[in-house]
């Protein structure tokens, strides 16, 4: 895939790590932890250590590079932690003093690399020929020579997008094993940085979730290169890629990063693998299981769960009918509440789960390991979002509720949630008035025209006040509507 983009505008990581400025990392917090993993490696590895912590530290700051001002053609800019800096020493200074232990991090996960390739075997199995696609994106490979050519879009048509009907967010996630995390990290950044797209990225060894916007331009060439990458050409399709009306504006800046999961369930993929899902239903087999459930007409007594694995923020403006949906916080609590809820499961005598959530893993999750508990997993293949693109008026009820600045999308016109202070019929959110709560409330409009644009009392009380201590926008508090909200509920069904 050639690059539009010229060596003197974008210098590969190699370079990168040659034009490193020279701190002393020594005083580092870091370092600490790093003596026992140096502690660990074979003599041979040790002495690659220097240069592996170099080029980790090189990639950090790579993935907070940002287009400068168009009337400096040659000067660069970095942005991290909210800030802006102008200069190579300042932002080398910062990452540092404040991300010592992401440098670490990413130092270790280049130091395995370096080991593995130390062992491996120079011909290749029949098992490594899928692998061998991937050469190519090799650490040392060079980020800029995996950009598109947009020498055909002006700079306006990828710019553009401000409004919903000219601009496009789409949601994605792709489980495969990538070797490399951090290299796809500087990868994705450029990527995103080169057709001004903004978003949320998150990567790991065991894949990829992604949700970006920008123009419809943009995002059709961000598809094109990722169904022509050799790490996801295997694995993603078209429809894996789910989009709506919406833009680079939905999202206040790009933030990509590299984490243990690609969706934060608490639980290591070295303990519950990807590779062991659910069934998978079309969203037609799924809508036909439904539909025989509530056609039933005692649904208690029938042999299947439909079971939202989502939080309440998500499940509590739109849901399928007659399902349970956990009164959970987060999706990373959803292990704790299986637990605590087996009794469930248990009263259907080896029920069939019917389940839609945030990831491949959630449906190993379900006890169906257990004897008597489940008898079979199902998952919606695509999610709610392709469900409702396939039955807009289908048993799905209410908005679907997505993580950018957008809160939720309207498929049909039912409102299944009130007002959290008067009642009435109202599914649009509103993060509170209170700037270090954070929290998503739904107020109606006549509510919010009598002040009441809050949580919770505590935080209606707090509106309008100076924070004490931190900086407001660098610290949450917990409210009175979240500290008396149990961490893992008994569940009763919707």
């Amino acid at each position: 895939m050639p690059s539009s983009t010229s060596p003197d505008e974008e210098d590969g990581l190699e370079t990168c790590v040659l034009k490193v400025f020279d701190l002393d990392l020594k005083e580092s917090s870091f370092i600490n932890p790093s003596n026992s993993l140096k502690a660990e490696l074979d003599g041979s590895t040790k002495k690659k250590y220097s240069f592996a912590k170099k080029k980790a530290f090189a990639l950090f700051v790579k993935t907070k590079q940002v287009p400068a001002p168009s009337y400096e053609f040659k000067g660069k800019r970095w942005r991290c932690c909210q800030q802006l800096f102008a200069d190579q020493t300042s932002i080398h200074r910062h990452v540092a003093t404040q991300h010592a232990e992401d440098v670490y991090q990413q130092t270790a996960s280049i130091l395995k690399q370096l080991t593995a390739a130390l062992s491996a075997s120079q011909s290749l199995t029949a098992t490594d020929k899928r692998s061998s696609s991937k050469d190519c994106l090799a650490p040392s490979q060079e980020v800029s020579s995996w950009l598109p050519d947009v020498s055909h879009a002006t700079l306006q048509e990828l710019k553009s997008g401000q409004g919903d009907a000219e601009g496009e967010v789409l949601l994605y996630y792709c489980y495969c094993d990538l070797e490399d995390p951090h290299w796809v990290c500087a990868w994705q950044t450029a990527l995103c940085r080169h057709l001004h797209l903004t978003g949320k990225i998150r990567i790991a060894t065991e894949g990829i979730n992604g949700t970006v916007g920008g123009s419809r331009v943009a995002t059709r060439l961000y598809v094109e290169v990722m169904l022509s990458c050799p790490l996801f050409k295997e694995y993603l399709s078209k429809d894996d890629f789910k989009s709506s009306r919406g833009g680079s504006h939905c999202f206040p800046e790009l933030r990509v990063g590299v984490f243990e999961e690609i969706v934060p369930m608490g639980i290591s993929p070295s303990q519950v693998s990807y590779k062991n899902p659910g069934i998978h239903l079309s969203p037609a087999e799924f809508h036909k299981e439904i539909e025989k459930l509530l056609s039933q007409s005692n649904q208690e007594q029938g042999d299947t769960i439909l079971l939202d694995c989502r939080n309440f923020y998500e499940s509590k403006i739109g849901r399928f009918q007659g399902c349970v949906a956990p009164d959970i916080r987060k999706f990373s609590y959803f292990p704790s509440y299986v637990d605590k809820n087996l009794d469930i499961f248990r009263q259907k005598e080896g029920a069939d789960v019917l389940h839609w959530g945030h990831s491949l893993r959630t449906g190993f999750c379900i006890p169906q390991s257990q004897a008597g508990v489940c008898k079979e997993v199902f998952q919606l293949k695509g999610g709610i979002h392709k469900y409702l693109e396939e039955f807009p008026d289908g048993f799905y009820k209410g908005k679907l509720f997505v993580f950018d600045e957008r809160f939720a999308l309207a498929y049909n016109s039912s409102v299944v949630s009130e007002c959290s202070y008067c009642g009435a019929p109202w599914d649009q959110y509103k993060l509170c008035s209170t700037p270090q709560c954070r929290q998503l409330v739904l107020t109606c409009s006549a509510c919010q025209g009598q002040g009441f644009t809050a949580c919770c009392v505590m935080c209606q009380d707090k509106a309008g006040k100076p924070a004490s201590g931190p900086a407001q926008d660098s610290f949450k508090e917990e409210c009175e509507c979240t500290a008396r909200r149990p961490r893992i509920p008994q569940e009763q069904r919707a």
